[in-house]
């Protein structure tokens, strides 16, 4: 027998904030609605509100995970928690939800990867679950981006919003075969050489600024592409599946174009690929946890689908995550 992760559930939460592409242009960004969504798929982002931390979002979708799960917060184990705007420097953000949720035991701490972020932690989650470590677990998405923004620069400050994703990950037996119902395999890459084609300039360990985020768009656009093929051959390939057996792509909600291409290569119709990216824009570590969230609470997947998921992300950082639900 095997000992798997299950998702037992998943939560949401977005700042009740919404603002959409002409939204950004009355703020004094030169550009159009037209020309976000032509090359984003991008319609509005949601932002946290003046006093929002990022820690306010990652326990409202916390408590709702639970909830969706049934579980209280004295069975969890830990929280891993994936964000790259913490509350402050240290501690780690995952104990000021530890606390809001009345958790006293086990232990919380961050994982930083940015978008891939929550795939890293995922990856964290199941090794506790699967070495018999733990037998619950809170893995949590959260971002307050907005606040990395350099509102001058265009080609940036258009791209990203805030918001949270939790799931609740539970220890189940399995038989050792592709057929379990749980994670099945992560993933996880990173190429530091390409570190300067996206990041922020600024940090406590080098100038003590927070700093912005600064991109080469086209050459990421093309890391991208290229990156994430890889690595969904790589974890089809560790199972021995096929893209044929995958019934649902959730994907990281960075640009609608690289989604839509990744559903052509796995000859996925579009109405089997989560796209949240119109109304959330990219919110880096909660993007994939959210698109969880919304298939969920829409009623997509069904128990016994193959869902992929997959993220790609400052680093450059990727990776990938096959489940079944």
């Amino acid at each position: 027998m095997t000992q798997r992760s299950v998702i037992l559930g998943c939560g949401h939460y977005l700042p009740r904030n919404v603002w959409t592409n002409d939204d950004l242009r009355a703020r004094g960004v030169d550009t159009t609605d037209e020309w976000i969504q032509q090359r984003t798929g991008i319609k509005q982002r949601h932002a946290a509100t003046e006093n929002e931390k990022t820690s306010d979002l990652a326990i409202a979708a916390a408590r709702m995970a639970l909830h969706n799960a049934g579980i209280t917060a004295d069975q969890l184990d830990g929280i891993v928690l994936a964000t790259t705007t913490p509350d402050c420097t240290f501690p780690a953000t995952a104990v000021k939800v530890q606390a809001a949720l009345g958790m006293t035991r086990g232990f919380a701490f961050d994982v930083q990867s940015v978008c891939s972020g929550f795939l890293y932690a995922l990856s964290v989650a199941n090794n506790f679950i699967i070495t018999g470590q733990a037998k619950h677990l809170l893995v949590i998405g959260a971002e307050t981006l907005t606040r990395l923004l350099n509102w001058h620069d265009r080609t940036t400050c258009v791209l990203f919003g805030d918001g949270a994703g939790a799931v609740v990950l539970g220890a189940a037996t399995g038989t050792g075969t592709v057929a379990d119902r749980g994670i099945l395999s992560t993933h996880l890459h990173s190429d530091g050489r390409t570190h300067d084609l996206l990041y922020t300039n600024g940090g406590p360990g080098s100038n003590g600024q927070v700093g912005t985020i600064q991109m080469e768009g086209k050459e990421v656009f093309k890391h991208a592409v290229t990156r994430l093929a890889e690595v969904v051959d790589e974890a089809l390939n560790a199972n021995h599946l096929n893209k044929s057996d995958i019934d649902w792509l959730i994907p990281h909600q960075a640009n609608e174009r690289i989604i839509l291409a990744m559903a052509e290569k796995l000859s996925l119709p579009t109405d089997r690929v989560i796209i949240t990216i119109g109304e959330h824009a990219n919110t880096s570590a909660a993007s994939v946890p959210l698109a969880l969230a919304h298939g969920q609470q829409k009623n997509k997947f069904k128990p016994g689908q193959l869902l992929l998921l997959e993220t790609m992300g400052a680093g450059l950082s990727w990776g990938a995550a096959l489940i079944r639900w």
